[in-house]
């Protein structure tokens, strides 16, 4: 199967199936996709993702981004959230080369773990809703909301935390096009350092700290986002085929 979508107008739809679970169950393939903004869809891009089947779209941006750039088109059949899960803006001046790239992403990552719980926890339940799949998740670049909640998921149905974060690191594939599309909208704005990077030890450091503060990140879901037993057995029920 093929990890990758190609569209034209798009640099980061992924589909997340495929990865193995410590029981040896697999994600399945075309049930949990995670994406960059889906407003730039048109024209044969649009045709293509209707054809993928999605019924339900997670959009974690702000309604300032939404308002800028658009959200997906409507399509027979589709469910659309827009789930801001992102509360306190970054300020780049803060970035600390010494620190790196990574410790600062991981840092605004906690950030949305603790700004943004509600709206996490609904994205993780509807995920686990069999009506609602297939399933899209998208932010601006699909990177870092995006990363979170598909980190989230991945956890709660027993994929390795290696997997996740290479799953994470693959956003790195598309920095040079995200870079080239920013600079073409906005000549005049200097980028940080960081911008459109996704390195590994971002990921790995985020899920290090997440479980340092509750226990495991399963121990978050429970006692911040209110994801009970019966939801992860549902969410493994959608995403997950049978044992190998």
């Amino acid at each position: 199967m093929t990890r990758h979508l190609e569209f034209l107008r798009l640099h980061n739809f992924r589909d997340i199936g495929g990865y193995v679970t410590r029981d040896g169950r697999t994600v399945q393939w075309r049930r949990f996709y995670r994406a960059d903004s889906l407003g730039w869809l048109s024209g044969d891009d649009l045709d293509r993702f209707r054809a993928l089947g999605i019924r339900t779209v997670l959009d974690l941006r702000h309604p300032f981004e939404i308002e800028r750039t658009g959200r997906v088109p409507d399509a027979d059949g589709l469910t659309y959230h827009n789930l801001p899960v992102e509360v306190r803006r970054w300020n780049v001046e803060t970035y600390d080369p010494e620190l790196g790239v990574g410790r600062f992403l991981a840092d605004r990552y906690l950030e949305v773990t603790e700004d943004g719980a509600d709206r996490l926890g609904f994205a993780v339940r509807t995920i686990a809703d069999e009506a609602g799949a297939p399933v899209v998740v998208h932010c601006a670049a699909g990177k870092d909301r995006t990363g979170v909640l598909t980190a989230l998921v991945l956890s709660l149905v027993g994929v390795a935390e290696d997997d996740i974060v290479a799953d994470y690191a693959l956003t790195g594939l598309a920095t040079e096009r995200f870079i080239a599309d920013w600079k073409a909208r906005h000549p005049e704005v200097t980028l940080w350092p960081g911008f459109g990077m996704a390195p590994a030890e971002a990921m790995r450091h985020f899920l290090t700290d997440l479980a340092a503060r509750h226990g495991s990140v399963e121990g978050y879901c429970a006692d911040v986002l209110d994801v009970d037993q019966a939801t992860i057995g549902r969410l493994r029920a959608v995403l997950l085929g049978d044992p190998r």
